[in-house]
């Protein structure tokens, strides 16, 4: 499987994993799955640091090469940006960025967010 992780499930598999599913920590670590990320993920995690919210390593650089390791990038680009402007859905730009992700890559995206979970255009994966 192909799986884009939302932020909070990457930022749980990093500093928290006791708060992943055992079925999801179980197929995040099973090698036959492609692991993906997106830009917007490392937007999210960065802000969330400097809000005071998520405690991240004083060198980001090194946090973010070790973070990032083994995960295939999700390249944000202007199919994706046009797939999210066409989403019905809530108006959280990350949130819309990451389900176009999903679309346009055909990713199943990795989430425990109950307004992500069940979208018709994109299979998701429930933290449960």
């Amino acid at each position: 499987m192909k799986l884009l992780l939302d932020t909070h499930i990457w930022i749980w598999l990093l500093l928290n994993p006791e708060l992943l599913a055992s079925k999801t920590l179980r197929t995040l670590s099973d090698t036959a799955n492609e692991l993906w990320l997106s830009p917007v993920s490392t937007w999210e995690a960065l802000t969330l640091h400097r809000k005071g919210r998520v405690d991240l390593p004083a060198d980001l650089d090194s946090w973010l090469l070790r973070a990032t390791q083994g995960m295939q990038q999700a390249h944000l680009t202007h199919e994706i940006a046009l797939a999210s402007a066409r989403l019905q859905m809530h108006g959280d730009p990350a949130d819309r960025f990451l389900v176009a992700t999903a679309e346009v890559l055909d990713l199943t995206l990795v989430t425990a967010d109950r307004k992500l979970l069940g979208l018709v255009n994109i299979r998701t994966m429930a933290n449960r």
